[in-house]
């Protein structure tokens, strides 16, 4: 007798495989969370290069494109050269990805050859001369304070207090700890080398990525088409192609206003004479990528230490801090990210609280953009299950509804129904006015006791 084949033994043999699997997994993730951890970690230092690869080259995407489409074609048009065919446009590609190369290697020479040099000797001066600064800061609440004993008494005091901790942490922490990363940098061979090895393979992992990304991008959705639906592939490349431009404009975005914010910041203490103008800048730059939250993660420990050197200065740079924020709030930074993210300033605080409160200082720069999509992906299935239900999706017409009637009419709130609704949170209020007041009264009663 011939086996009669039925797919429907494929489709619950799949699924009994991946709920077995899933249960593994679980199991695993649950009772033996490190030894399940340590997996994923090996896989992840085994894929490192090819990892940092694709995120190179997703980095460098916009670079390339910039040199490809602004510059190298407009010349390969004006030279009336035929930039359709196949040979043209390989060599616009490689001479644009050489370009981006020669570009990125320029800068990190620059950071490393100079500024990097700048901020350790920055860093080891500070060390150096921090009983200095300190006398100096004394020095001056005595001369500005003297009228009010008590204010300079507890500036002295504050001061007294923590200078100890503070001249500990720099010398035994600080100090030493810089001195241990110079000493890994400069004679650890195993790691450079190591380091270096993976550099190499990303960079070329990067290159051949950059050179070929149409390919990968119609293998991509070659495949997509293959295993789902017309319609259901059609939204995923959809959703894959608004995350591309969320993340991507966001990160991007963020990473050109910092480097102005940065740039800007030297400029600007150079010309008013602050001290540690490289240092303070690469602060400001860095803590700005962090929305919200990072200018004050860069800006007070950058005033602490310039009032420890020089108070009026101090002043300064707070005023310069205040206007530069000011300034990328209301127009460098609407200007170059726009509404990149589509978030609210509610959405924006969460997310870099929650990512930040696991993943750290890096979850505080990633978050916002990590969750946009997360929001976006969340919403754009709310919004297609409605039009599914002939529903509306604007979240206005939901504000004062009472309910949906069967033809799918939404049916408002009546004036009484508003009015009782009003009622009973005014009612809310008084009672709760009239606990807290008995609640004060019974404070005083047993206080009076």
């Amino acid at each position: 007798m011939k086996f009669q084949w039925d797919k429907k033994y494929l489709y619950w043999g799949i699924t009994a495989f991946c709920v077995i699997a899933l249960s593994i997994v679980f199991y695993y993730v649950l009772f033996h969370p490190t030894k399940f951890f340590q997996f994923f970690s090996s896989i992840a230092k085994t894929c490192a290069p090819i990892i940092s690869g694709l995120v190179l080259a997703y980095l460098l995407t916009p670079i390339c494109t910039f040199f490809e489409n602004y510059l190298l074609i407009p010349i390969y048009k004006k030279c009336n050269l035929n930039i359709n065919d196949v040979k043209p446009k390989k060599r616009i590609r490689s001479l644009a990805i050489l370009l981006t190369l020669f570009v990125v290697i320029y800068l990190l020479y620059i950071f490393f050859s100079i500024v990097l040099k700048e901020i350790i000797s920055s860093i080891q001066s500070i060390v150096l001369q921090f009983p200095i600064y300190v006398k100096n800061l004394e020095k001056w609440i005595d001369s500005t304070l003297s009228l009010n004993k008590d204010i300079e008494t507890f500036a002295n005091n504050m001061l007294d207090t923590y200078y100890v901790e503070l001249n500990d942490w720099l010398n035994n922490s600080l100090l030493p700890q810089v001195n241990v990363i110079v000493k890994e940098v400069s004679l650890s061979l195993i790691s450079v080398v190591k380091g270096l090895w993976n550099l190499i393979i990303g960079l070329i992992v990067s290159v051949y990525v950059l050179f070929s990304k149409e390919q990968f991008a119609g293998q991509s959705k070659k495949i997509i088409y293959a295993f789902f639906s017309k319609k259901k592939a059609n939204e995923i490349i959809s959703d894959i192609r608004y995350a591309n431009k969320t993340f991507g404009a966001y990160v991007s975005g963020k990473i050109i206003d910092s480097i102005i914010i940065g740039f800007l910041c030297f400029f600007l203490m150079k010309l008013l004479k602050i001290n540690y103008p490289i240092l303070i800048s690469v602060i400001i730059g860095i803590t700005n990528i962090i929305p919200f939250f990072g200018p004050f993660i860069g800006a007070v420990p950058s005033i602490l230490l310039i009032l420890l050197i020089n108070p009026f200065n101090g002043i300064k740079f707070l005023i310069l801090i205040i206007l530069l924020q000011t300034f990328d709030g209301n127009i460098l930074g609407p200007k170059i990210l726009g509404d990149s993210t589509g978030l609210s300033s509610f959405w924006v605080i969460f997310s870099i609280t929650l990512f930040g409160a696991y993943f750290g200082i890096i979850g505080m720069a990633i978050g916002v953009p990590i969750f946009a999509l997360i929001y976006a992906a969340f919403k754009r299935k709310v919004n297609r299950n409605l039009l599914s239900k002939n529903l509306p999706t604007n979240t206005l017409e939901y504000h004062y509804l009472s309910k949906v009637s069967e033809d799918n009419t939404l049916v408002p709130l009546t004036e009484e129904e508003k009015r009782n609704s009003r009622k009973a949170v005014n009612k809310d209020t008084k009672f709760k006015r009239i606990l807290n007041t008995t609640d004060h009264k019974k404070t005083n009663h047993f206080n009076d006791d």
